[in-house]
């Protein structure tokens, strides 16, 4: 794992327990994340558009067994429904920007529900342009979200009013690979969600994504392939 990545995320934990220090414990936060961004933007240069539903490792055990395309997917459809379902009570960024269409996809879930040649026929039909425009805009309001929240607020935990308004929208899957996430989410205070999924879930996701880069990398490739590059 990425050492500044952890050293960040080591720091924004002990800050966010300490009323005195939970305002530096944000910035910290929204540092880490904006250091995280800047990785993900960079995959744009690494990938040609074919190479974000790549999955050299199907059979993985890992986060590595996923695809690029999936793991961006994954991590903000999750922030979404987290910060704005469940911690705001608000509307998702993915309904009120229309991003089902706009990303072309065929699920609103988080995509647990998902395995192996799944992700990867999922991953094919996204539109890489219309995710990065959702990853931008969720990244947004989370992180107004999080400058907004006192101390004091980050000690309520979820409550079965939060739960019932979740399972109205429907945007995590009943398969046994992703319901277990709603108990997840709903057992935690809003510290709890701070910790994950906003900081370390990214972590362990864009390392992952690290992994099936550098795979992809050294495999043999068409020249063809070079030439369909995304830039910001």
């Amino acid at each position: 794992m990425n050492k500044q990545r952890s050293e960040l995320n080591k720091v924004m934990q002990a800050q966010i327990k300490k009323k005195s220090e939970f305002k530096n414990g944000i910035n910290t936060l929204l540092e880490l994340r904006g250091y995280m961004m800047e990785e993900i933007k960079g995959f744009k240069n690494k990938l040609c558009l074919e190479e974000y539903s790549a999955i050299p490792y199907i059979n993985s055990k890992g986060y590595e067994s996923k695809t690029v395309a999936y793991s961006l997917w994954h991590i903000f459809r999750i922030e979404d429904i987290v910060a704005n379902t469940l911690i705001r009570g608000g509307e998702q960024v993915f309904f009120s920007g229309n991003y089902q269409n706009r990303t072309a996809s065929p699920i609103i879930t988080t995509g647990n529900e998902l395995v192996k040649e799944e992700i990867a026929e999922f991953s094919a039909k996204l539109n890489i342009d219309g995710l990065y425009s959702y990853i931008e805009e969720v990244k947004k309001s989370t992180e107004l979200l999080l400058s907004d929240l006192t101390y004091d607020d980050v000690k309520r935990k979820m409550t079965d009013s939060d739960k019932a308004r979740l399972l109205e929208l429907n945007v995590v899957s009943t398969d046994e690979n992703a319901f277990w996430l709603v108990d997840y989410w709903c057992g935690k205070s809003i510290e709890g969600l701070i910790r994950m999924p906003f900081s370390r879930h990214w972590m362990m996701h864009i390392d992952a994504c690290g992994r099936i880069i550098n795979r992809i990398n050294k495999l043999p490739r068409g020249k063809s392939k070079r030439t369909d590059r995304l830039y910001p």
